[in-house]
């Protein structure tokens, strides 16, 4: 089974960033860091098949492709991996060369979320939108895992966008794994966790 996660901010800035205070001064980059980590890291190594695409709106999407990354020197606390990708974004943002970098390998791609989606649909990828009100996922469950691609969208705490005309339009089953509310990264890891369970 092939996994992307989509995950999307509108809020993440990086103008004030300080290490000593990543939540208040990154636009909650935090968020999107324990998404990343959540999402391609397993228990020894990188997760297989599995990538994450992130959508910032000051920024661009980047694609974090396991296949692509050394694990062996990838930043695997948020801490450092924070540190790290801003000063990726840092350079991308004015189009400078790229100084050695752990994360220089990761993938820039010019595609919004919305042309990344119908991308996908023409993969022929099973998309799902994670809402809290969706349909229930575990009643789902033996459905989903029949599909051999997916894509799933989540939204970070900050953003409204799950809820956006525009994603409502392209008619994506809405999928919820409960009443009670989780932050995006555990999210994902629940989804991980049911997915891929031998």
């Amino acid at each position: 089974m092939n996994l992307i996660f989509f995950i999307k901010s509108t809020t993440v800035n990086i103008d004030n960033y300080t290490i000593k205070d990543i939540p208040g001064s990154s636009g909650r980059l935090d968020v999107i860091s324990r998404c990343v980590l959540s999402a391609i890291l397993g228990r020894d190594s990188f997760e297989k098949n599995i990538q994450i695409w992130v959508f910032l709106d000051r920024y661009g999407t980047f694609i974090f492709n396991p296949e692509f990354i050394d694990y062996e020197i990838f930043p695997k606390n948020e801490l450092l991996f924070s540190d790290y990708f801003v000063k990726f974004l840092q350079k991308h943002s004015v189009n400078e060369e790229h100084p050695p970098n752990i994360l220089n390998s990761i993938k820039v791609s010019k595609m919004r979320i919305i042309e990344a989606i119908m991308h996908f649909q023409t993969l022929n990828y099973k998309l799902y939108v994670l809402c809290e009100q969706g349909k229930d996922f575990f009643k789902l469950l033996s459905g989903i895992k029949e599909n051999e691609n997916i894509v799933f969208i989540l939204g970070s705490q900050e953003d409204e966008y799950i809820d956006s005309k525009e994603l409502l339009a392209l008619k994506i089953p809405v999928i919820s794994i409960g009443n009670q509310s989780y932050l995006a990264s555990s999210v994902i890891r629940l989804l991980k966790l049911h997915l891929l369970a031998l």
